[in-house]
């Protein structure tokens, strides 16, 4: 993956987009998104990871965030997805699923071309990341995410749809503590 979508500077903020393999919709499940939001809680508490903003979407999540400690957001990232494809697998095994035979078959299906030994295969490789650069890309960047699940028509509003920091900038109720930024 080009540089130009990694996050490869300390102390820098950035837009992050993490995707699933073959854009499967995994999220659509409760104890899948949970999952998420618990991973993010733990990197937010133990990894120095700095959230402005994130939607939880159907097949992805976007994620407006910096690192804030010893870890650099790629590592964080790194650890993230490691931690959640193992724990994803586990739940679709271990919870009732109606689709557990095709996701796990997509998952290992994924792997068919790697070269390391590697069962299942949650995550597309790497992760899209933009430098945050301006006032004006955060709030461009901001809008995008909290606008997604309207866009696809899941809300009529941002601060409706529960797995969105549109909810922390509405001040309402949320599943992840953020920080907001003034968005001016």
């Amino acid at each position: 993956m080009p540089s130009k979508y990694r996050a490869t500077e300390k102390d820098t903020g950035y837009f992050i987009t993490i995707t699933t393999e073959n854009w499967i919709d995994l999220f659509t499940r409760l104890p899948l998104r949970n999952i998420i939001i618990d991973s993010l809680k733990y990197c937010i508490a133990n990894k120095g990871l700095e959230l402005y903003a994130y939607c939880i979407m159907s097949s992805h999540i976007h994620l407006l965030c910096r690192d804030d400690g010893d870890l650099m957001i790629s590592e964080i990232m790194r650890d993230f997805k490691k931690f959640t494809a193992k724990k994803i697998v586990k739940t679709i095994k271990e919870y009732p699923e109606s689709r557990r035979e095709w996701l796990l078959k997509m998952f290992r299906d994924a792997c068919r071309h790697l070269n390391r030994k590697q069962t299942y295969k949650v995550w597309q490789n790497g992760y899209h990341a933009e430098k945050i650069y301006s006032q004006k890309f955060i709030k461009q960047k901001i809008n995008y995410i909290h606008n997604n699940p309207v866009k696809e028509r899941i809300v009529e509003n941002p601060e409706d749809y529960l797995y969105s920091s549109a909810r922390n900038y509405a001040d309402l109720n949320s599943e992840i503590d953020v920080v907001c930024l003034p968005l001016f």
